[in-house]
């Protein structure tokens, strides 16, 4: 299945410009849903871990490579897709979880991170080194992040040769600003040069042929670059294809290379689609996807609330702003200005930092209650209507709450599949 993301070039060659979508998201139902869409669709998944989320500590998640495998294994056979249909990819491999420590420690561990990520049978690996650590200046030169890239690639290939199974490939850039949206309000981005764009190419091939790894870089597929898209906490850039206009002339140069878009959550289906005729065949998408689930869970717990004197007011926002209260390092950095502003961001924001804590206790504790309070009850179409307006199909029949949270997550999917089809219309 790996060959879905090896043909995406050969498409715009032969002028159907197809895509893939690539789900960025460790939780249960966002996987669930993007199981079952794929199954649905007859089409591939392509699901990525990042360098934070899963490691070989366990990351924010607890999650090593081999556990993220398996949960969404076991999750794509419950949906019918089959395992042959999964690509895993691992998103910001490098040093950035250990980006405090001096750049030699902070390597090692990612070299082992990467290692462990092959092992699991992550195909797909976006080698991204372009942090400093340290006391070191950033931004790091070119050189130097593709030094430390190709070390990262070097243990890739001796891990997989060792297993005897095939080989990875390879995803080479990095974008600006760091992934997971801007920290701040943003007007305009600025796209990658052309320039830039060939020299990140050409200094990688140096490098890489420098310390014998023809054949990885014989199985480089993409460059991250950015094409001008974003979102900060409270809005969106979508992509103008006039200001990223010269990008798509390095791959007529190139013509085995597509680019990969981070950060396109939010577009919607006519942007994204755009991007991908213009070359961002690989579309990122993770907060979206979390901050849809926020969304249908907030109405639930508005449902519950109206519905049973007994659950609370809004119960589940509670739990989460106490979660969120009781540990802010996923939030601190990146909601600034008032308390009631910051407290707007922690829940409402597009970067969705919430979605750092559906996981602790507290919160999966209160969503449990949520779906058992809600299972099986009538909803009348009259609260659907003030709380969920979207969803009125679900009122009138005993209600299975995480079903809707699962529509409410593939309406963002289908987005995206829309945009990698190849299909021409859509409003």
């Amino acid at each position: 299945m790996i060959d879905a993301l090896t043909t995406l070039a050969a498409s715009r060659r032969e002028g159907t410009a197809k895509g893939m979508p690539s789900v960025c998201s460790a939780h249960p139902l966002v996987v669930k849903a993007a199981a079952r869409e794929a199954a649905d669709a007859g089409a591939p998944l392509l699901i990525e871990a990042t360098c934070n989320q899963v490691n070989q500590f366990g990351g924010y998640t607890g999650m090593q490579p081999a556990d993220f495998v398996s949960g969404t294994m076991d999750i794509a056979r419950r949906e019918n897709l089959p395992a042959a249909r999964l690509i895993f990819g691992g998103d910001h491999l490098g040093p950035n979880p250990w980006r405090d420590e001096p750049a030699e420690s902070a390597m090692r561990k990612a070299e082992d991170m990467v290692d462990a990520y092959a092992r699991a049978g992550f195909r797909k690996l976006h080698l991204d080194a372009s942090m400093g650590c340290g006391s070191e200046a950033e931004p790091l030169g070119d050189a130097t992040i593709a030094e430390r890239a190709a070390r990262l690639a070097a243990r890739a290939e001796r891990t997989a040769a060792a297993l005897g199974g095939a080989m990875p490939v390879y995803v080479i850039g990095t974008e600006v600003p760091p992934p997971g949206g801007a920290h701040h309000a943003i007007s305009e981005i600025e796209p990658t040069s052309l320039e830039e764009a060939r020299n990140t190419l050409e200094v990688h091939r140096e490098v890489f042929r420098r310390h014998g790894l023809d054949g990885a870089l014989s199985c480089v597929i993409a460059i991250v670059v950015q094409p001008g898209v974003e979102f900060g906490n409270e809005n969106v850039i979508l992509y103008d294809r006039a200001r990223a206009a010269r990008l798509p002339a390095l791959l007529a140069e190139e013509p085995n290379l597509v680019y990969e878009a981070h950060s396109t959550d939010y577009q919607g289906p006519r942007p994204l689609r755009a991007l991908v005729e213009d070359g961002f065949a690989i579309l990122k998408v993770g907060p979206e996807l979390t901050y849809r689930l926020r969304e249908a869970l907030y109405g639930l717990d508005l449902i519950a609330s109206d519905l049973f004197p007994d659950y609370g007011p809004r119960a589940l926002y509670a739990a989460m702003e106490q979660a969120m209260l009781a540990d802010e390092s996923h939030w601190r950095s990146h909601y600034r200005g008032t308390p009631a502003h910051q407290r707007l961001g922690r829940h409402y924001s597009f970067s969705d930092r919430i979605r750092y804590y559906w996981g602790q206790p507290g919160p999966t504790a209160a969503v449990e209650r949520l779906v058992a309070t809600l299972t099986g009850r009538t909803v009348p179409i009259t609260l659907f209507r003030q709380h969920l307006p979207t969803f009125e199909t679900f009122a009138g029949k005993p209600l299975e709450p995480s079903e809707l949270v699962i529509s409410a997550v593939r309406r963002g999917l289908e987005d995206y599949r829309y945009a990698a089809s190849g299909a021409a219309n859509r409003s």
